[in-house]
């Protein structure tokens, strides 16, 4: 290569060089920011999920604490000093709503608002319908549960089970132990519920068969 060549080329290089720093001058900053905000994005999204883990444990922490308390007035005092946004609001309501009419009426608006999430509306809904002295009709408490008793619901066989107290108090014996006894065959009826619908149809006159 001649002397030529050599100069050329170390010329073109200088020229390529030189091009390349005025473009990090001139663009570099848009590399810096982005490496900032990806930087920062994932500094950001670790502390909230941390923080989202810290008042979840605060949170849980508050409600076995009221629950642990033996007096139902201590308890009720207790859950309502918790400080509960959203989702968690309604476990709270539902944990307060104990007895009587005004317990009630809260489940109800759970069970009723289209704006609460449909696990909790249904879990509303199952705790309405299972309340001594909610005073619910039978064919609301019936309508109430054959929504809860669809398939894929997730408290299917609890709303099952209450659906057999309501033909027994409609006078339904045999159509009750007939669905008491396809709970006992039901693959995703717990155990305790199994034992309780077997002990429900002897008490009825019923046999009960497990397989």
């Amino acid at each position: 290569m001649s002397e030529t060549d050599t100069f050329i080329d170390e010329v073109s290089e200088e020229v390529r060089r030189d091009k390349l720093y005025a473009l990090m001058r001139k663009y570099g900053w848009i590399a810096i920011a982005l490496v900032l905000l990806l930087v920062g994005g994932a500094a950001f999204n670790e502390w909230r999920k941390a923080s989202e883990r810290t008042q979840a444990q605060a949170l849980g922490d508050a409600i076995l604490a009221a629950e642990e308390q033996t007096d139902p007035k201590s308890r009720t005092a207790a859950l309502a000093e918790i400080n509960a946004q959203g989702d968690a609001a309604a476990v709270v309501a539902m944990l307060s709503a104990t007895e009587g009419a005004d317990a009630a009426e809260a489940l109800r608006g759970l069970a009723d608002n289209p704006d609460l999430d449909p696990l909790y509306r249904d879990l509303a809904q199952l705790k309405l319908v299972s309340m001594p002295g909610a005073s619910l009709d039978l064919t609301e408490r019936r309508a109430r549960l054959e929504s809860l008793a669809v398939a894929g619901a997730p408290f299917r066989t609890l709303a099952e089970e209450q659906l057999a107290l309501v033909e027994v108090e409609e006078g339904q014996t045999d159509a009750a132990i007939a669905r008491l006894k396809a709970l006992l065959q039901d693959d995703g009826a717990s155990g305790p519920l199994r034992r309780r619908a077997s002990q429900l149809i002897v008490a009825l006159g019923g046999v009960a068969e497990t397989s």
